[in-house]
């Protein structure tokens, strides 16, 4: 090659370099960072302001968006959670699928669609919530359109759905233990809505949820069953994960978004067809590493 050409294709390289240097960094942890951070500074803010006013400015309320209201609350809903359990349950989540996901999307990609899933996820679950919310059906299907919705899974399962397309044939763990917890809470609640021991049982969720979580990183097996980890392969975990919720839901009130869930679940799916369509080569090459 000549030398001036050679020393064009250096200077395009060195351009490109410091293009990709915006992104150099974890993506994932990037997130999680952002996550943490603004749960803390919505912690003291609440302890200021008082719980109903941050929520109210910044959380997803479907009533506003239907209404053209508070159109923010799409982005900061992303990055706000009720609790430091329901925080850590989806930063571990994050973490796992994230990871994955970013290294086989690129750095740039994943980050771009992680906040687009996201407020995709928000918008589907506003509107379904805002336009057919009401009523008593409605309101346990679609979710109430008074009731705010904040946190990342809905973000999260887009990444989810991009892998069930990708590598749907890669063995991944549900950690079931915590999804049982939660509904078995839930249904308690609901039949004994006045019980002194409310208090109690959610201490004790609460512990059982991080127990289950640490327990995925130990190197005992024994240890390990009582997250009780239930092996799937990829293109069925969003079955698992939404469709028994959505049915549940009919019966007892559930403290979770299915239909965000189903919105980021869309996105990521639709997305998946998209870059397996795109890349056929890449993608097969991608499924053969992943099985």
């Amino acid at each position: 090659m000549p030398d001036k050409k050679r020393n064009k294709v250096a200077d395009i390289y060195k351009i490109q370099n410091r293009k990709s240097n915006l992104f150099n960094f974890n993506i994932v942890f990037l997130l999680i960072f952002l996550n943490v951070i603004i749960f803390v500074a919505a912690i003291i803010l609440t302890f200021i302001f008082g719980e109903f006013q941050i929520f109210d400015l910044l959380a997803l309320k479907p009533d506003y968006i239907s209404q053209g209201k508070n159109l923010w609350t799409l982005l900061t809903s992303m990055f706000l959670h009720a609790n430091f359990a329901h925080l850590f349950f989806n930063m571990i989540s994050l973490f796992f699928v994230g990871t994955l996901l970013e290294k086989i999307i690129g750095k740039k990609r994943f980050f771009v669609f992680y906040i687009l899933s996201g407020l995709f996820a928000g918008l589907f679950f506003a509107l379904l919530s805002g336009f057919f919310g009401s009523g008593i059906i409605g309101e346990k299907i679609f979710g109430n359109p008074m009731t705010f919705g904040v946190g990342a899974s809905g973000a999260i399962f887009g990444l989810v759905g991009i892998l069930a397309v990708l590598i749907p044939k890669k063995k991944i763990y549900l950690i079931g233990g915590p999804l049982i917890a939660i509904t078995a809470q839930a249904i308690f609640e609901s039949i004994f809505p006045a019980n002194p021991f409310s208090n109690i049982l959610n201490l004790l969720i609460s512990i059982y949820i991080f127990f289950s979580i640490f327990s995925i990183f130990s190197f005992n097996p024994k240890f390990k069953k009582f997250a009780i980890p239930i092996e799937m392969p990829f293109w069925l975990i969003p079955i698992i994960a939404i469709v028994p919720l959505i049915i549940i839901g009919l019966f007892v009130e559930l403290p979770i978004g299915n239909m965000a869930h189903l919105g980021g679940l869309i996105a990521g799916l639709s997305y998946g067809f998209y870059l397996k369509n795109k890349y056929k080569r890449k993608t097969e090459y991608i499924q053969q590493i992943f099985r």
